[in-house]
């Protein structure tokens, strides 16, 4: 273990990096990779993977 916190991208409205605690919903998408929806830690805006 790192001790590092994984990124899980980025927020559009403020830039933040968001990672594993923000994550709300994890889900399979239509293709079959997994989607996520975080929201982020700064301007509390609900992001999505893409």
């Amino acid at each position: 273990m790192t001790g590092k916190t994984p990124k899980h991208g980025r927020c559009l409205g403020c830039d933040e990096s968001i990672s594993a605690a923000q994550i709300l919903v994890e889900y399979e998408k239509d293709d079959g990779t997994t989607g996520i929806l975080a929201e982020c830690p700064v301007c509390d805006d609900v992001v999505r993977s893409e």
